[in-house]
C-alpha cells in the first residue's frame, strides 16, 4: 500500500494538511473540496474519510477502525480476485502443496472450525 508525505501548515486562518499530489492522482475520492472526517485512534496517527461513504458502509460509519478494515478488504479481494479457472500450473502446485497429506473421510471435524 503506498504511503504518502505531507506537512501541517496554516491555510486560511485555519490548520491545513498538505499531501503529495499523487494521493489525489490514486485516490480521486479524495478531490479538491470533499468533505472529510478524521478521527484520532492514538497518539500522532489518525485515519482520514471522505464523508460521503459509499451506502454499503452507511452501517458502520460509526467505527471508523471497522470502516477503514472493510475498505481494505474490499480492495485486497479486488486486487486478488480468483477467477475460479484452474490451470494444468496451478493443479500441478495444488498437487505439490497437498502431497503426503492423508485424508479421512470418516474423520469428523471439530465444532470449533468454521467452513
Amino acid at each position: 500500500m503506498p504511503t504518502f508525505h505531507g506537512s501541517i501548515t496554516t491555510a486560511d486562518g485555519s490548520e491545513a494538511i498538505r499531501l503529495d499530489h499523487a494521493l489525489f492522482q490514486l485516490h480521486p475520492e479524495f478531490k479538491e473540496k470533499a468533505k472529510v472526517r478524521a478521527h484520532v485512534i492514538s497518539h500522532g496517527c489518525a485515519l482520514i474519510s471522505v464523508v460521503e461513504e459509499p451506502e454499503a458502509y452507511a452501517d458502520i460509519e460509526d467505527d471508523p477502525m471497522v470502516a477503514a478494515y472493510i475498505g481494505f478488504l474490499d480492495r485486497d479481494i479486488d486486487r486478488f480476485a480468483w477467477d475460479g479457472g484452474l490451470t494444468p500450473a496451478s493443479i500441478e502446485e495444488i498437487t505439490r502443496l497437498t502431497a503426503g497429506i492423508v485424508v479421512d473421510d470418516n474423520e469428523v471435524i471439530p465444532d470449533d472450525i468454521t467452513l
